[in-house]
């Protein structure tokens, strides 16, 4: 657009400089020849250069403000397998509020989280973090580059000081002592649990589970490990609000119900 609006103003201001030279009858440009023809078409240049700039400038700013938000605010994920059926299935692209947890705010039994299991779900790596290492990590904050496979999106059950127990096939998954329905939220078919446990979630901490049970690597699964499955707060990105691709499946990710049955129970902080 900026070339054709170029184009168009020169041959206007050759007509201009024309006209003239007809209308003094005897051959002659005013001034020089030049000066009318050439300031026309400088005039009319002028405002192209200028718009393309300020073009250049919103797609600067656009592209700034956009790289700010999957930084700071809401971050875009891709579900990578069926651990969270039905509530999330695989390529699901996914939402991840990275302001829930601020000023002062701890994740909530019930919710669903996107966190790096560094630490808890994987070991420690054995090195530190070189250059390329940070140049990653960056990108992946910016949203310029995937997740990778240290992020994991799960459903919290048990906050730090909760005690949350499992007698195996056939019994509901207790929150100090206070049984959960999660018939609401598990995938059809699923037991709460196929396995039998019992543990205290130490605090700042938080004990996570998929909602397609049978296929899920979650905190049961690390029991007896370091770190014994529990996921540092402090690793959570944000917590998973809006399901946005695909269109069909678009919907927010609200907290069950039946986590309402536990407030009060324990944890950090009366749970509303």
């Amino acid at each position: 657009m900026g070339d054709a609006a170029d184009d168009g103003g020169a041959a206007d201001g050759v007509a201009d400089a024309d006209g003239v030279a007809d209308a003094d009858g005897d051959g002659k440009t005013d001034g020089d020849g030049k000066t009318d023809g050439d300031g026309e078409a400088a005039d009319d240049e002028e405002p192209g250069r200028s718009r393309s700039r300020d073009l250049l400038l919103l797609a600067g700013i656009c592209l700034s403000a956009l790289l700010l938000v999957n930084a700071f605010v809401a971050r875009p994920f891709t579900v990578p397998s069926g651990s969270m059926e039905d509530t999330l299935r695989p390529g699901d692209r996914l939402i991840a509020n990275q302001l829930a947890y601020v000023f002062g705010e701890h994740p909530r039994r019930g919710d669903v989280v996107v966190f790096d299991g560094t630490g808890s779900f994987l070991p420690e790596p054995d090195r530190p973090a070189g250059f390329w290492d940070g140049l990653r990590s960056l990108g992946r904050d910016l949203g310029l580059a995937p997740a990778g496979d240290t992020v994991y999106v799960k459903r919290v059950i048990g906050i730090g000081g909760d005690r949350v127990t499992s007698t195996g096939p056939g019994g509901r998954i207790t929150v100090n002592g206070v049984p959960i329905d999660e018939s609401s939220y598990l995938a059809p078919g699923d037991e709460p649990s196929g396995v039998a446990f019992d543990v205290v979630v130490p605090a700042g901490k938080l004990w996570v589970m998929g909602d397609h049970r049978r296929a899920s690597r979650d905190s049961r699964d690390h029991l007896g490990e370091p770190g014994g499955g529990f996921v540092p707060e402090s690793r959570v990105i944000g917590r998973a609000d809006w399901v946005v691709f695909p269109i069909a499946r678009w919907n927010s990710l609200d907290r069950p119900a039946a986590f309402a049955a536990t407030a009060g129970t324990g944890g950090h902080g009366d749970q509303r």
